[in-house]
């Protein structure tokens, strides 16, 4: 026999329905979710399309769309937590948002293809685009050998003033002919030269280093660094060239230097384009100027770090090993014509630059 039921009991059944206020939840949740869903479902078509590589089944408005759908659906989200509605809404828009931000900000390529467009064009574009300031630097490098040159011929004393003491070792006003064509010899083997090349690129790499950071004081820093090393340089030419060495010494400096000068020459211009982006902005803000500059000068650096390690192994491997005069000049022009090649004549336009 079946027990009666309490509405039995009092003689009338009552409906099992839910309160009101989560009636009303509910209600507005629907109408909330059903005002917007046709936005969510677009941008969670066009991020799907993108974390899959399908970009050929995108139209060009789905790829224009994709920032105006992000914000809308980031508000959305905002909209949701504020006013509490159901968390299946708020779990599927967070998700949503989170992917969508990634598409539209986050890096959208791996290592080796950003290497790829890298070397396939990007870095010999930066370049390009800091012509005025490598000139500026050039003019200044030339003008700093110029300078040593004439300082320590009218003075002898300033060239222990110019040349750091571990070059001015041997090297050193009144050494005989055969003491600097001695320092221009080859080493017996390779052995222990790979300490050395280690030395030398952190050196240089020093030197560029600051000459880019200090282009922030509106290059001034950045040209009297380039001055000073270029004074060196032009210290110890006038040294060789007392003693008939002129050539010599340049072959010799040629093997590595045709590499290392021109990277320590884009460091100062990189430098120098900061700075004078920061000096002139031009209509826009000095911070929009500096950051815009910096992102073109900080792919000009990197491709200064490769050089700088490319002029190490040179310095340390082949100007200890190669000792003929000419084998040394053909090894460091050969250089100088690879990279004005390759930063100069080699146009190609990476894949996803403004043309």
């Amino acid at each position: 026999m079946k027990a009666p039921t309490l509405s039995g009991l009092f003689g009338r059944k009552q409906d099992a329905s839910p309160p009101p206020d989560i009636e009303a939840a509910a209600l507005r949740s629907d109408r909330f979710r059903l005002a917007r869903e046709g936005d969510w479902q677009r941008l969670d078509t066009i991020v799907t399309a993108m974390e899959k590589n399908r970009l050929r089944r995108l139209t060009d408005d789905d790829v224009l769309a994709l920032p105006a759908l992000y914000r809308t659906t980031a508000s959305s989200l905002a909209v949701a937590r504020e006013t509490s509605l159901d968390s299946a809404t708020i779990a599927y828009l967070e998700s949503l948002v989170q992917r969508a931000w990634f598409q539209v900000y986050g890096p959208r390529q791996g290592f080796v293809r950003w290497l790829g467009g890298f070397l396939g064009g990007g870095l010999s574009r930066a370049i390009r685009e800091i012509w005025p300031e490598i000139l500026v630097a050039l003019a200044v490098m030339a003008a700093g050998v110029a300078t040593g040159w004439l300082l320590v011929s009218g003075d002898q004393d300033w060239y222990f003033s110019l040349v750091p003491s571990q070059f001015a070792d041997t090297r050193v006003p009144g050494a005989s002919r055969a003491v600097l064509m001695e320092s221009l010899s080859t080493a017996d083997s390779a052995g222990g030269l790979s300490g050395f090349a280690a030395y030398l690129f952190q050196n240089n790499a020093s030197v560029s280093i600051l000459a880019f950071a200090l282009g922030f004081a509106f290059g001034i820093p950045t040209l009297m660094i380039l001055l000073k090393e270029m004074a060196t340089l032009g210290a110890m030419l006038w040294l060789f060239s007392t003693r008939g060495l002129t050539l010599d010494f340049a072959a010799w400096l040629s093997v590595h230097g045709t590499t290392e000068l021109f990277a320590i020459l884009l460091a100062g211009a990189a430098g120098l384009h900061v700075g004078r982006s920061m000096a002139f902005p031009g209509g826009r803000s000095i911070m929009a100027a500096a950051a815009e500059s910096g992102r073109r000068a900080a792919i000009v650096m990197a491709g200064v770090v490769m050089m700088l390690i490319v002029a190490a192994l040179l310095e340390g491997f082949a100007r200890q090993l190669v000792g003929d005069t000419l084998e040394r000049l053909a090894i460091g022009g050969s250089m100088l014509v690879i990279w004005c090649a390759y930063f100069f004549a080699f146009r190609r336009v990476p894949p996803g630059a403004e043309r």
